[in-house]
């Protein structure tokens, strides 16, 4: 805490002005709009971070385990967004992705896929023959695939933004370059402290992605874990090429593996991104191979659970780096699904960073992980597919919030 502050008075101050920070804010204001809500975030611009380095994919549900909080809150974020698209002119598109299965030995896993996502609610599923992936997507190769309806494509920048509006016509306030320092929760109230500002308030949220351990350790300083930054790195098709790929074009995931592999996504501007791999990011903010921190690096070392997670993954984190520094790598795998793409048909497009929490036992938490202490309640892992489910994540803080008053 800073001296010479302006000290505030507000019903909830929210940490983090990514899509779930936001989706909160607004959520709260829909539902209690008496209240007196700020956002606070660090950066010149909202959904900065991950949620302006995604994809773009408005997802389905398709691959979470049922009765996890993916799975109950991705169909859910689903329909919240497309109904909020439609009412806020947010541009976006339900086209659809096939998920393929490029051997026999994945179709047991296909199979196991489709059973999942119908669990989760989705309707219309429909399996595909070798010929039928490519009356859908001509080049693409596969022995069997699915076509799951429910999936659309956004720029979740421009929603960031517009739900920056929303906040703002509700009466809440929207803070840029207020990075928070200190939190102390107390039995009535809980002090945000900001370099240059002081907020009272009676409940608080944090939704720090990137960072939300730390966050988190400014509450509870023996937080059982950390976040682990993995960088996705991304090729785009040169115009020449996008004709190889119409929409979504999905791989089977391996389950020895905790992250999806890479694909083919049509974003909302029509170009086609390729991608992404898997590599432990040397800056939690580390968009660039070049980007080093050196407290980021020497904590994600020194953390027990990483150390767990290297001996575990550390083949197949030789092979993610290879295909970070080999083009050709790159493209094997992505021809593995489109067989027609060369090197010649890629340049290099952005990177995100993925925020993953990872336990002191080494486990990398699949689920969204959201505690409460007090008055004050922390988003500690929110991955893929946390920017569909923020609505829907978003209203369950607000109920949470409400209780507390």
């Amino acid at each position: 805490m800073t001296t010479n502050t302006q000290s505030l008075r507000v019903d909830l101050v929210v940490v983090g002005g990514g899509i779930v920070g936001l989706a909160t804010a607004y959520s709260v204001l829909l539902q209690s709009p008496s209240k007196k809500v700020v956002v606070l975030e660090k950066e010149s611009t909202f959904g900065a971070h991950q949620s302006g380095h995604n994809s773009g994919v408005i997802h389905s549900g398709l691959y979470y385990k049922p009765g996890s909080q993916k799975a109950k809150n991705c169909l859910d974020g689903y329909n919240r967004i497309l109904k909020f698209c439609v009412d806020f002119d947010v541009p976006y598109e339900v086209c659809g992705k096939i998920v393929v299965a490029t051997s026999e030995n994945e179709l047991g896993q296909l199979e196991a896929l489709r059973q999942r996502g119908e669990q989760n609610g989705l309707t219309g599923i429909r399996r595909l023959s070798s010929g039928e992936i490519r009356e859908i997507e001509p080049h693409c190769a596969g022995v069997a695939g699915l076509f799951v309806k429910q999936t659309g494509i956004v720029d979740y920048s421009v929603m960031a933004n517009r739900l920056v509006e929303q906040i703002k016509s509700l009466g809440g306030q929207v803070l840029n370059g207020q990075k928070v320092s200190e939190i102390i929760d107390s039995a009535h109230s809980t002090i945000v402290s900001t370099s240059a500002l002081e907020f009272s308030a009676k409940s608080v949220v944090t939704c720090g992605g990137l960072f939300s351990d730390r966050l988190a350790m400014l509450t509870e300083s023996k937080l059982d874990l950390r976040i682990v930054p993995f960088r996705g790195e991304y090729f785009e098709l040169k115009a020449s090429a996008t004709h190889l790929v119409r929409n979504l074009i999905y791989p089977v995931p391996d389950p020895n593996f905790p992250f999806l592999g890479v694909h083919f996504t049509r974003r909302i501007d029509g170009s086609i991104e390729c991608g992404p791999n898997a590599v432990l990011a040397f800056a939690r903010e580390g968009y660039r191979k070049s980007d080093i921190s050196i407290r980021d690096f020497t904590q994600t070392l020194a953390w027990p659970g990483f150390q767990k997670v290297a001996r575990k993954y550390w083949r197949t984190g030789l092979g993610e780096y290879h295909r970070s520094f080999s083009k050709s790598a790159f493209v094997k795998a992505l021809q593995k699904l489109v067989p027609d793409i060369t090197t010649a048909d890629l340049e290099p497009a952005g990177a995100g960073v993925r925020a993953q929490a990872c336990s002191r036992d080494g486990g990398l938490l699949d689920d969204f992980e959201i505690r409460q202490f007090g008055r004050v309640i922390h988003v500690c892992n929110a991955p893929s597919p946390a920017a569909t489910a923020s609505l829907a994540i978003g209203q369950a803080i607000a109920s949470r919030v409400a209780v507390i008053g």
